[in-house]
């Protein structure tokens, strides 16, 4: 991320997405009542308005994405 995050940081933005949503995906499959895709981004938005340098990749991420 350093390295290409140094000249062309928006080609990493699909990337960082694509973790996103592998955590989103985990969480649904880690904790039942978050089953329904729905209730998983809920509980996704409450999570990283709560703690936005949860992960070292959110800082690269633009903060529109956690509105989602």
């Amino acid at each position: 991320m350093q390295y290409y995050g140094a000249f062309y940081r928006t080609a990493l933005y699909p990337l960082l997405q694509r973790i996103d949503t592998y955590l989103v995906r985990w969480l649904g499959k880690k904790h039942k009542r978050l089953r329904p895709m729905k209730k998983a981004k809920v509980a996704w938005r409450r999570i990283t308005s709560q703690d936005p340098r949860l992960f070292t990749h959110w800082a690269w991420a633009p903060a529109s994405w956690w509105s989602r």
